[in-house]
Order: structure tokens, then C-alpha cells, then sequence
């Protein structure tokens, strides 16, 4: 089993899977949306190809926690993913990872055209890591009482 992380953009959709241990994840690059056949074609190879069970998508909330001017077209489009899939989907809060992700690529002095490619699947990955952890955490607080 593999969890898909997906940092949703209008144009372009960050992508990450974990490893079958669900340890680490690793950026799949972004997906440039196109159609909504193709765009179908393409998730449902990517959940065929990396056995994917689980889709993790970051919620854009504001710093408040309330949600962002982006929140509904991420639930829409995850609401077309669990239909397309029928894979069950978890939203995560994004607040932090675009910021973390331009830091990471300024860390290794990206710039231009390549960092706004990078972004999303950067982002994809941190939403994924992090989702990740806080399962680990939570499984680990179980097996200790």
C-alpha cells in the first residue's frame, strides 16, 4: 500500500507517493491539467502503477484556520478524484508549505521558471511527509497503552 500526496493548482497538481512502508515520501513531479479525460486516465494509471490506496490532499486554510478562497475548488476537485478513484481521501492542512518549499529552493539557489515547476511537488511531498509522521505518532500512541 502507497499514499498519493497531492498539492492541487489549478494548472498544475503537485504529486508525491510514500514508500510501501509509509515512511518517506518522494516527489513524482506535477501533473499539468489538461482534460477531464485525460487528467482521468492519468491518476487512475498512477494509482495502478505505485498500488496506491490512500490520497493525501493539502486544504489551503488560512493562517486563522479558516479556510482559504481556495478551499472549495480542492474539495471539488477532490470530490472528482474519490469519484474517478474510489480511493478514500484525507485533507491535510497546507498552511506552512509553500513557504516551505520556496525556502527549501532558495536554500539551493533555484530561481525562475525551474522554482515555480519544483514548488508543487515540493509541496506535495511536505503535505505527504508530514501526514505521514502524524500517522506514525498516532499508531506509536496505541502501542503504548
Amino acid at each position: 500500500m502507497r499514499i498519493l500526496g497531492v498539492d492541487f493548482g489549478d494548472r498544475n497538481i503537485g504529486l508525491a507517493v510514500s514508500d510501501k512502508l509509509l515512511i518517506t515520501a518522494q516527489a513524482l513531479g506535477s501533473y499539468r491539467v489538461k482534460n477531464e479525460e485525460e487528467d482521468k486516465k492519468y491518476f487512475k494509471d498512477l494509482v495502478l502503477k505505485y498500488e496506491i490506496e490512500e490520497i493525501v490532499i493539502g486544504l489551503p486554510l488560512r493562517m486563522d484556520g479558516t479556510p482559504g478562497t481556495r478551499v472549495q475548488k480542492t474539495q471539488k476537485f477532490a470530490s472528482w478524484l474519490e469519484n474517478v478513484l474510489k480511493l478514500p481521501i484525507v485533507f491535510w492542512d497546507e498552511r506552512l508549505t509553500t513557504k516551505q518549499a520556496l525556502d527549501i529552493l532558495n536554500q539551493q539557489k533555484i530561481s525562475g521558471k525551474k522554482k515555480k515547476k519544483l514548488k508543487d511537488q515540493i509541496s506535495a511531498t511536505i503535505i505527504l511527509s508530514v501526514y505521514l509522521e502524524s500517522k506514525r505518532k498516532k499508531s506509536n500512541a496505541h502501542k503504548h497503552h
